[in-house]
């Protein structure tokens, strides 16, 4: 008995500490990614869906030996004609842009990020008046989330199934 309230409280104290809000926050010197869909029709959303599947892995594996903002910055105005040969195999018209570029307000992670002009690579697809989605490249922020949850899943798993077979 003594055995199974131990196991349950160490299980209750990972789940306190485990759901914890984990907040993402921007930093100043950032550079943001975003591909905006023509507008909101399934057809356009599902566009911009497969281009940005595309897209995304390229400028990752393109961005990930960049280890300050200048690199970034010169790593993205040199991949350029990459990104615009991967988003020509779509047959689509868009407009590339790496420069200053409107974001809207936006709310992630419970995270209120305001409105304004920011450094960013803007992929726009048509006439750009469709939801969007967005990340940021540098530092590398859009594969945070998935790569992040999958590691501490498997961690804490391992973590709890080592502590009940030692007091089993």
């Amino acid at each position: 008995m003594k055995k199974v309230i131990i196991i349950l409280f160490i299980i209750s104290i990972g789940l306190l500490f485990n759901n914890k809000k984990e907040n993402i926050v921007i930093p100043k010197e950032a550079i943001r990614y975003r591909i905006i869909a023509s507008s909101n029709n399934f057809i356009d959303q599902e566009q911009k869906i497969l281009i940005n599947a595309s897209v995304e892995p390229l400028i990752t594996s393109i961005m990930q030996n960049s280890s300050n903002i200048e690199e970034a910055r010169q790593t993205i105005k040199e991949s350029i004609p990459s990104i615009r040969k991967e988003i020509n195999n779509y047959n689509v018209a868009y407009d590339l842009n790496y420069g200053y570029n409107y974001f809207p307000e936006k709310s992630y992670k419970g995270i209120n990020y305001p409105a304004g002009e920011y450094e960013s690579l803007v992929v726009t697809l048509g006439d750009g008046l469709g939801d969007n989605w967005w990340c940021v490249l540098f530092p590398p922020l859009c594969l945070l989330e998935a790569s992040e949850s999958d590691l501490d899943e498997a961690e804490y798993t391992f973590y709890f199934k080592d502590i009940i077979n030692k007091f089993s």
